[in-house]
């Protein structure tokens, strides 16, 4: 009777465990991950993100939140992000730029930071309305203050230029690419054919995009820029819908291919750029390859991999100017661009998405996004 009863007790205890176990289980809740949503709390155009290995923080330069320079913000997780304040003052007693600060570009080199921005020079005997040119400053902390290299920009080519990008090649050269701008720059092509015969203009004007190396102390150019990316002038051209598609919709006589940026991956040269008009809805991204830095190009079919989503039935249009960051295991890729939403409006805001290239080199964008997405894998 004792080891019967012994036998029941035990299977008693066994039942309750199980059952207080499962039911233990049942109420345990697994730990959610971690989400965001686009656009971030930031409003910027043109958005530059550096990573500081010194602070291990994220610094974000961009155009605007500053009056006659730019700001900066950090942040820990490309997500929350903290304003530092302003960190260039232009438009100064000593400063060769007026106005029209635009799309700023920081970098940590040689244990310093370099600015590299656009501005209308002081300078300006043809009494031109489009000025533009480079610059560089030059600060010992990514917050800055950025102080000018010179009283002058880094160069002149001879026409106006924006939209500074540089990129550190692994030989040791470094290059910078920009954008000449459409002002006084009339192209002849099988587009501007077409809609001067409508009669919508007179002319087409466009910008595009140079590269040309540079001095390692950034005091100017190493021989003469190339043009490395242009407008379609082909109607046959895969590329012609999506980059003309301001001047095709009668939104203004210029076709733009600007905003570019460059990096390497699997031994091949990448430079995403935008086009279209910048403050329209049709602003896009699209990117070419090459097997050397400067050329010649291959645009990619699958172009443009960045773009409004108003005809899915979403709320961003006018996407465009990005720059690049990467995980902490260098694996991942994230697209920081701008855009503008129905809440938004005409101000520009920033977004974040992930970026991949496949096993063929083909690169794709998983932007716009305005739902959860996983938070990003930050160094």
């Amino acid at each position: 009777m004792a080891k019967l009863t012994f036998r029941l007790f035990m299977l008693y205890a066994l039942v309750m465990f199980w059952g207080c176990s499962n039911n233990s289980k049942s109420k345990v809740a697994l730990p959610a991950a971690k989400v965001y949503k686009n656009p971030l709390k930031v409003a910027l155009g043109d958005p530059f993100v550096l990573y500081d290995t010194v602070s291990k923080s994220y610094y974000m330069y961009g155009t605007g939140g500053a009056k006659d320079g730019f700001v900066t913000y950090s942040s820990a997780d490309l997500v929350n992000w903290k304003n530092e304040g302003q960190v260039y003052w232009g438009n100064t007693r000593d400063s060769w730029g007026i106005s029209a600060f635009w799309a700023p570009e920081a970098y940590s080199y040689k244990g310093k930071y370099y600015m590299f921005y656009s501005a209308q020079w002081r300078q300006n005997t043809r009494n031109d309305a489009e000025n533009f040119k480079i610059g560089v400053a030059v600060s010992g902390s990514p917050k800055g203050p950025f102080k000018d290299l010179g009283d002058k920009p880094l160069f002149d080519p001879g026409y106006p230029i924006i939209d500074a990008n540089v990129f550190f090649n692994t030989n040791g050269k470094i290059y910078l690419y920009y954008s000449r701008c459409c002002y006084k720059h009339p192209v002849k092509s099988e587009i501007a054919d077409l809609v001067i015969k409508k009669g919508m203009y007179k002319e087409i004007e466009e910008s595009w995009v140079y590269g040309v190396e540079i001095k390692p102390d950034f005091s100017g150019v190493i021989g003469n820029p190339v043009v490395v990316l242009r407008p379609p002038v082909k109607l046959s051209d895969s590329q012609s819908e999506w980059e003309s598609r301001s001047v095709l919709s009668g939104e203004v006589n210029r076709r733009w291919t600007e905003g570019s940026t460059t990096f390497k991956h699997n031994g091949i040269y990448y430079i995403m750029y935008s086009a279209n008009f910048y403050g329209g809805e049709n602003y896009a991204v699209g990117y070419a390859t090459s097997k050397s830095p400067l050329g010649p190009y291959q645009k990619a079919t699958n172009n443009p991999v960045l773009q409004k989503n108003t005809p899915k039935g979403g709320e961003v249009t006018g996407t465009g100017h990005n720059s690049i960051i990467y995980s902490a295991d260098g694996q991942s890729m994230y697209c920081v661009y701008h855009g503008r939403t129905k809440a938004s409006g005409d101000e520009r805001v920033v977004f974040i998405d992930r970026m991949t290239i496949n096993n063929q080199g083909v690169l794709q964008l998983a932007g716009p996004t305005t739902t959860n997405q996983p938070y990003p894998l930050v160094h």
